[in-house]
């Protein structure tokens, strides 16, 4: 018996209209979030649309067409289907909640939804840099895109962060017995890991350093929120041409090398300013070493912001290498040998999203 073959061709033209349907719903998890939808049903329990509208201040028939696809899209659970429309209740399971609203919980992914809508917020742009060659800068993302990298990588700061450095134990215990140890954050964006390590070191210094303006503004706000304000400093700058009269005992890179226009000059500068035995820890995508044509749902998602976000961000600084978010391992030990590194090693690390690795003169 012939099995009948599918089209090949309609299988991708179905394939590409679930992806169309899942973006347009992820579009639609963005007002929730933008608007606090999802806020006022936790806060004020299962509403209707007259109901939602109300404590969210929009408008009654938006807010019913909202409640409507979000229930057909498994977001939200319908009380009661049957009943007419504007009598309908809605509700946020707690599970779903967490996900949506706990900035703290590990399995917070709504910043990935912000960060989206930063990109679709610039995608005129990005059609003239790949026309032109050109780029987007970072600050033309707007406040989606910092804030919700921000987000997204906090709770692996507040959750994981001291197990990274415990892993490491050269590291650990040299910040620990040193009741002077300093630390530098490059590419700190809004200072999340920088607070974070001056929590796990309570008599560590930590200085935290970005190019972009806003999010050190950002970060010196939380660290005088966290009553850290003592022993954390933070400053705009480009990393390639830093200096300091402090030398460090660690200076560290998290998700952010890849992103940097002179990456070996970042290197070289991170090593002209470590103390005599310190050390770089780098944590950047856990991608595969070569392409692949089957790659999984990591190595897709971590393309996806390359060719949207991290590669036209890079190309708008006139760079001297720009990479893009597939920072594979063989590339990082170039660049590291390049910046006069004489040891290198994928740190013992564990996470799904990043690899760590260990420099050293």
């Amino acid at each position: 018996m012939t099995v009948p073959q599918t089209d090949p061709r309609e299988a991708f033209a179905e394939r590409l209209i679930e992806d169309v349907t899942r973006s347009l719903e992820t579009l639609s998890v963005y007002l929730g979030v933008k608007l606090d939808l999802y806020r006022a049903l936790a806060d004020h329990g299962p509403a209707n649309a007259a109901d939602l509208a109300a404590s969210a201040s929009i408008a009654p028939r938006y807010a019913r067409e909202w409640l409507e696809q979000q229930t057909t899209a498994r977001y939200l659970e319908c009380e009661d289907l049957t009943a007419p429309a504007e009598g309908r209740r809605y509700r946020l399971p707690e599970t779903r909640a967490e996900v949506l609203l706990d900035g703290d919980s590990p399995f917070h992914a709504a910043p990935g939804v912000t960060m989206f809508g930063g990109v679709a917020g610039v995608l005129d742009q990005l059609v003239d840099a790949y026309r032109s060659g050109g780029g987007v800068p970072y600050s033309a993302y707007g406040e989606d895109i910092r804030n919700g990298i921000a987000a997204f990588n906090r709770p692996q700061y507040l959750h994981e962060l001291p197990a990274w450095l415990e892993a490491v134990p050269e590291i650990d215990s040299r910040l620990r017995g040193n009741p002077e140890a300093h630390i530098l954050d490059l590419g700190c964006g809004a200072g999340q890991s920088t607070l974070a390590m001056a929590r796990v070191y309570p008599h560590a210094h930590v200085t935290g350093v970005d190019l972009d303006h806003d999010s050190i503004a950002e970060a010196r706000a939380a660290a005088i929120d966290a009553n850290l304000g003592g022993r954390v400093d933070f400053t705009d700058a480009d990393v390639a041409g830093l200096s300091f009269e402090a030398e460090f005992d660690l200076v560290t890179m998290f998700e952010t090398l890849h992103d940097m226009a002179d990456p070996v000059g970042a290197l070289r500068t991170a090593r002209s300013l470590l103390a005599v035995g310190g050390s770089v820890l780098i944590g950047d995508e856990r991608v595969a070493d070569d392409l692949t044509d089957d790659g999984d749902l990591i190595e897709r998602f971590q393309f996806g912001w390359s060719v949207v976000h991290c590669l036209p961000a890079t190309m708008a600084e006139d760079p001297v290498e720009a990479n893009g978010t597939m920072l594979r391992t063989p590339t990082l030990a170039r660049w590291a040998q390049e910046a006069g590194f004489t040891y290198f090693q994928v740190a013992p690390i564990e996470n799904d999203f990043w690899r760590f690795y260990l420099l050293r003169e």
